[in-house]
């Protein structure tokens, strides 16, 4: 449960981020893609639709996604996308066969690249 509402707070953030942030919009320029991040049985999943500089995103499998993120299981989804260290985790888990990548390899550093516009913005001092 707690991948499914993370999988969807991506989604919320990444629309959101395309909508307010010129430098995330800037990023998508270009780009007509769906991708995907699911567990390797396909139970839980949820693809994003990436189209005119726009992210939406969906539940459930898509069925030709431009590349698709695999984890072995929920828990270890979750895991993952929260590690301290992500590059690390990912590349632990691509390393033992916990994360499987199906599609294009490049498309999946785009997107690692995204995710450090949604992090949370450090509030000014007064």
């Amino acid at each position: 449960m707690k991948f499914r509402f993370l999988l969807w707070m991506l989604g919320f953030l990444m629309s959101r981020a395309s909508r307010k942030n010129p430098a995330f919009a800037q990023q998508l320029a270009d780009k007509d893609l769906v991708f995907q991040l699911q567990t390797l049985d396909g139970k839980v999943a949820r693809h994003f639709k990436v189209k005119n500089q726009r992210i939406t995103s969906y539940g459930g499998l898509y069925p030709e996604p431009a590349f698709a993120i695999a984890f072995k299981d929920a828990a270890y989804g979750f895991a993952t996308l929260q590690a301290k260290n992500k590059q690390l985790a990912f590349m632990t888990g691509i390393q033992d066969k916990s994360i499987q990548i199906k599609g294009n390899p490049a498309l999946v550093i785009w997107f690692q690249g995204l995710t450090k516009y949604l992090k949370p913005r450090k509030k000014a001092k007064a």
